[in-house]
């Protein structure tokens, strides 16, 4: 079974406050995962901007740090992904300098050397899966080279070295990637600048059939399923959702008018109350952010947004103490919890 990119969540009534501060960075957060370390749910969570390289592990339970931010590079890096390898939990982080590394997430230290034979240009976009009983991190490149422009990369998470040639055909940086399932294979999902949303064979790495075409930058990509079909979700520079039967690699229905003003600089899916739901954040007039959560059947939103007072770049789903939740990663650096069962009773 493949470790998607977004963990499900069921639904739990109880109340919570509307939002609850998990903590902050000293800068925008870029990057939000989730995942559990010693049976306890955290989140994982990037800094950028000028003043904070950091990565930081949450305790979603306490609400509170654990350990120090662990840093690295200036400008170094922009996302990340939660999984596990030989049962031990990771973050497998992308930088702007192209290099890919494993962290233990129960140590907080790297494991060995970064992958060797990296991007050229940076590594954007990152997800964890599993290939023939192993697991594999998918990674979206910058320009790359000449040769192999825009390159998405599979990488076998327990020798952490390459698994063949780069996959190819973005002409523009990869920013987004999804991981999931097509009649019973594993498949990688991208998204790019340049307007294209692919599906690649991770067991050939090859495309499986012709790109489809947004005509718009695509910020975001989300694999799961709508009436036992597997789907792609898109958010795009226009404001927009998509939403993409991944069998036949057409559109449902018309794009989705999402309300984020300046774009849909987050996206997320999972299951509420055995219906499946995408989560945007994004930023709006005067830098006011939101988030919405969306029925991906209808294509509708569910309740109010909730209101930020900066923009939205990061969102993660999952469930501490069997209540459901979202955690957000804002441009204030604030990290964010918020209690998905009040806006979908």
């Amino acid at each position: 079974m493949i470790a998607a990119l977004t963990a499900c969540v069921a639904l739990v009534v109880g109340f919570w406050p509307s939002a609850d501060l998990v903590g902050r960075h000293d800068d925008v957060v870029l990057a939000v995962a989730l995942g559990q370390v010693n049976g306890q749910p955290v989140a994982v969570t990037v800094g950028g901007g000028m003043n904070d390289d950091t990565m930081r592990v949450w305790d979603l339970t306490a609400r509170e740090l654990i350990g120090e931010p662990i840093a690295g590079q200036p400008y170094s890096v922009e996302t990340v992904a939660v999984g596990q390898v030989n049962g031990r939990p990771v973050a497998v982080t992308g930088s702007v300098v192209g290099t890919v590394r494993v962290w233990d997430l129960t140590t907080r230290k790297p494991m060995g050397e970064p992958m060797t034979r990296s991007h050229t240009g940076s590594a954007g976009a990152v997800a964890i899966g599993e290939v023939n009983g192993r697991p594999v991190a998918v990674t979206g490149g910058d320009w790359g080279t000449e040769t192999h422009k825009s390159p998405v990369r599979v990488w076998d998470l327990i020798t952490r070295e390459p698994l063949g040639e780069p996959m190819t055909g973005h002409t523009g940086p990869v920013l987004a990637v999804a991981v999931g399932q097509v009649n019973g294979r594993p498949v990688a999902v991208t998204g790019s600048v340049d307007g294209t949303v692919r599906v690649w064979d991770l067991t050939t790495r090859k495309p499986v059939g012709e790109p489809m075409t947004s005509r718009t930058r695509v910020w975001g990509v989300a694999v799961g399923e709508v009436n036992d079909r597997p789907v792609a979700v898109t958010g795009s520079e226009d404001q927009n959702m998509r939403i993409w039967d991944l069998t036949t690699h057409t559109l449902i229905g018309e794009p989705v008018p999402t309300g984020h003003t300046h774009g849909v600089s987050a996206l997320t899916v999972g299951q509420v109350n055995g219906r499946p739901v995408a989560v945007t954040g994004g930023s709006n007039d005067n830098g006011d952010g939101s988030v919405r959560v969306w029925d991906l059947a209808t294509r509708r939103p569910i309740g109010d947004p909730m209101g930020y007072t900066n923009s939205v770049f990061a969102v993660a789903v999952g469930q501490v103490n069997g209540q459901p939740v979202a955690v957000t990663g804002d441009g204030d650096g604030t990290v964010r919890m918020r209690d998905l069962s009040v806006y979908t009773r």
